[in-house]
C-alpha cells in the first residue's frame, strides 16, 4: 500500500523508549458526493470510520467489522487500497512509551441506509455518531476546530490530512 505520510509527534524521540504498533483499518465510503464519517462531539471533529485490527484478523476483516460496528453499514465491500498514514505518538500507559499507529485506508462500498451502530462505551461517551457529510464541509469544520478549540484530540491532524487527500484524489 502506498505510504501517504509519516508523522512523528514533536514530544517523542524515536531512538528512546519502548514502542508497540497498532494496525488500524479506515474506510472511505462515498455516496452521492458525500462521505461517511464519524462525528465526535467531545473533540468537535470528523474522522473516517474504522479502528484497531484484532489479533487473528486480516486488515480487511478488521476494517469491515469496525465499519459495521461504528456506523451500522451493511453490504460492505472493499474496492481498493487508498493509502497508509503512519504516526508515532506518546503512549499514556506504563507498558510502553510510544505507540506506532498504522492507518490503512481503503475505498469501500456499502448501502447508503445505515443500520444500528454498536459503539463501544468510550465511543458512546465521546458522542460519536455516523454522518453522511460533504467532504469540503468536513475539512473546513476540522480546520476550524484545529484553530479554535482546546478540546481537540491528537487524531484530528491525521483525519484532516486524510480528508484533504481523499478530496484531492477522489472528488476532483
Amino acid at each position: 500500500m502506498q505510504l501517504l505520510k509519516t508523522m512523528v509527534h514533536p514530544g517523542i524521540n524515536l531512538n528512546q523508549g519502548t514502542q508497540f504498533t497498532r494496525r488500524t483499518g479506515r474506510a472511505i465510503v462515498i455516496k452521492d458526493a458525500h462521505i461517511l464519517l464519524m462525528y465526535t462531539r467531545r473533540y468537535e471533529d470528523y474522522s473516517l470510520p474504522g479502528g484497531g485490527v484484532d489479533e487473528g484478523e486480516t486488515l480487511e476483516q478488521g476494517l469491515i467489522r469496525e465499519l459495521s460496528e461504528e456506523t451500522g453499514a451493511q453490504n460492505i465491500q472493499i474496492i481498493k487500497p487508498f493509502g497508509l498514514y503512519e504516526e508515532y505518538r506518546p503512549w499514556y500507559k506504563d507498558d510502553f512509551d510510544i505507540i506506532h499507529i498504522q492507518s490503512y485506508c481503503y475505498l469501500c462500498d456499502a448501502d447508503k441506509a445505515l443500520g444500528k451502530a454498536q459503539l463501544e462505551h468510550y465511543e458512546q461517551q465521546n458522542g460519536m455518531t455516523p454522518k453522511w457529510v460533504n467532504i469540503h464541509d468536513a475539512i473546513a469544520h476540522n480546520e476550524r476546530t484545529i484553530s479554535l478549540s482546546d478540546k481537540q484530540g491528537l487524531s484530528i491532524i491525521r483525519e484532516t490530512y486524510l480528508l484533504k487527500q481523499i478530496a484531492q484524489q477522489l472528488f476532483n
